[in-house]
């Protein structure tokens, strides 16, 4: 079942909202991963953090899904910020030469240390 593979849970980092995601994030969980995004990110300012520490697999579905959000925010003049620890996840953005179209850190803690708040 696609809700077993791909959880979504809404958080802050640093005072940011966030999404932490966990589990698979390809072809069959990319397509509520991007309306599960584009809801969360209604009504909020300033950065959004996707928190990919617990994603396990991303495929070229999920890769697009990731560039999607990227490109919704930039729509606002806003970025899209990856937590993504090193790992296959991390590993993939690279290989793929997207990782530096990204504010990536590799925990909360640098991305949170990092964040200027959305109203200075």
């Amino acid at each position: 079942m696609i809700a077993d593979r791909l959880q979504n849970r809404a958080t802050t980092v640093g005072g940011a909202s966030a999404i932490a995601v966990d589990g698979e994030l390809d072809v069959e969980t990319a397509p509520r991963f991007t309306e599960e995004v584009e809801l969360a990110v209604w009504g909020t300012a300033g950065a959004f953090i996707l928190d990919l520490s617990g994603l396990s697999f991303l495929d070229s579905s999920g890769l697009h899904a990731l560039l999607r959000a990227r490109a919704y925010l930039a729509r606002e003049d806003r970025q899209l910020v990856l937590v993504c620890p090193a790992g296959p996840v991390r590993r993939m953005l690279d290989l793929a030469g997207v990782l530096d179209t990204f504010v990536a850190y590799r925990s909360p803690e640098t991305a949170a240390a990092a964040l200027v708040p959305a109203d200075e």
